[in-house]
C-alpha cells in the first residue's frame, strides 16, 4: 500500500504523475484550507507538499500520528513554525535555487517600472490622456551608473548583482556575514554596515529572508538616512519594512520612490501605500514564471520522495531546514 501525500494547491500534472508513483495523492482543488481543515486533511497523510502559502503551526501539526514530512514548494518558508515541525517529530524543507534567476530578473524590471515611472505613464495612456507631446511631464531617472545597494547577499542577492555590470552600476551589499573574497569579486560588490549603505545607495534592494531579528528591519530611521532620491525596492517578505513609516516616507517625498513586490499582511497591503503615485506595488509575483515554479515544484517533490524513505535519496531531502529530525 502506497504513503498517502496532499498537495494542497494544484500542481504541474507532470510532478503529480511523479508523485503518484510512489504515493496515493490527495489534491485540494478548492479554496485554500483554514488552519482546522488543513488539521484534518492531514490526518490520515504521510506527508504534505505545502504549495498555497498555508500557517503551518502547533494547531496544525499536533497529533497527527502519519504525518512524518511537510515539504514546502518555495525558497521561503517563514509561513511555518520550525519548532513546531520539530516538537512534533515532522521532517521539513523548502525549495531554494529554481527561482533565483527568475527572481533577480523582476527585481531589475521592478527598479525600472519604478525608476521610469512606467505603471503611472501606461495608466495615463489608457485613460485617453496623450493628447500632444508630453514634454518633462513623465520624467524619470536613469538606473545606470546609479550606486545599487543589496541587503541580504544569498543566492539572489548575488544574483541581482550580476545583472549590474550591464547597468554600469556600483554595487554595495550589507550581509549578516561578509561574503568570502572571491564571491566579492566575482558579483564586483563591496561590503558596507547598514547605516552605510543606506546612506550610500541610490536604489536599495531587501533580499534577506524574514526573521524575528530582521523584522521592520527598515523603520522610520533607516528611511530617514537613505537620500532624498533614493528608491526602496522589496522582493523578499513584507515584515522587512515598516510600512507605516514607509507610507509617511513617500507622502512626504523624504525618499523618492518604491517598489514593492510583498507586503506584511498580503494579500491587504496597507493602505497608506495604495494611490502614491511614487510607489510600484505589485503582487508577490517575483518568482512567478512557470519555468521557476515548476523547478519549485519539482524539488519539494524530491524533498518529499526522500523524506518518506523512497527514490534514489531515500532518507536524505536535498533541503531540510530541521536536519535535527533526520535522526528521530
Amino acid at each position: 500500500m502506497k504513503p498517502k501525500i496532499l498537495i494542497t494547491r494544484p500542481l504541474f500534472p507532470d510532478v503529480v504523475d511523479r508523485l503518484r508513483v510512489y504515493f496515493d495523492v490527495t489534491i485540494n482543488e478548492g479554496p485554500r484550507y483554514s488552519s482546522e481543515q488543513l488539521h484534518a486533511a492531514l490526518m490520515e497523510m504521510d506527508g504534505a507538499m505545502i504549495a498555497g502559502g498555508e500557517r503551518i503551526d502547533d494547531a496544525v501539526v499536533q497529533g497527527l500520528p502519519r504525518l512524518k514530512a511537510i515539504c514546502v514548494s518555495a525558497a521561503g518558508y517563514n509561513n511555518v513554525d520550525v519548532s513546531a515541525l520539530t516538537r512534533a517529530g515532522i521532517i521539513g524543507t523548502n525549495s531554494p535555487g529554481p527561482a533565483d534567476e527568475t527572481v533577480a530578473d523582476f527585481t531589475w524590471g521592478l527598479m525600472i517600472a519604478t525608476a521610469r515611472r512606467l505603471v503611472e505613464a501606461a495608466h495615463w495612456v489608457e485613460q485617453g490622456q496623450w493628447k500632444s507631446s508630453t514634454g518633462s511631464r513623465w520624467f524619470g531617472v536613469n538606473v545606470c551608473d546609479k550606486t545599487l545597494g543589496i541587503m541580504g547577499m544569498g543566492r539572489i542577492g548575488q544574483a541581482i548583482a550580476r545583472r549590474a555590470v550591464g547597468f554600469r552600476t556600483k554595487v554595495i551589499y550589507y550581509n549578516r556575514r561578509r561574503l568570502d573574497p572571491a564571491i566579492e569579486a566575482e558579483v564586483r560588490a563591496e561590503y558596507r554596515g547598514k547605516d552605510e549603505l543606506l546612506a550610500e545607495a541610490d536604489l536599495v534592494v531587501l533580499a534577506m529572508p524574514y526573521t524575528a531579528e530582521n523584522y521592520h528591519l527598515i523603520g522610520a530611521r533607516e528611511l530617514e538616512l537613505m537620500r532624498s532620491s533614493a528608491m526602496l525596492f522589496n522582493i523578499a517578505r513584507g515584515g522587512l519594512i515598516d510600512e507605516v513609516a514607509l507610507a509617511a516616507a513617500l507622502k512626504e517625498n523624504r525618499i523618492a520612490a518604491a517598489g514593492l513586490d510583498v507586503f506584511e499582511g498580503e494579500p491587504a497591503v496597507y493602505p497608506g501605500l495604495l494611490g502614491q503615485p511614487n510607489a510600484v506595488l505589485t503582487p508577490h509575483i517575483a518568482g512567478g514564471t512557470a519555468e521557476a515554479q515548476h523547478g519549485l515544484a519539482e524539488l519539494a517533490a524530491d524533498n518529499l520522495i526522500a523524506a518518506l524513505g523512497l527514490g534514489p535519496m531515500a532518507g536524505k531531502p536535498p533541503s531540510v531546514f530541521n536536519p535535527e529530525v533526520l535522526g528521530r
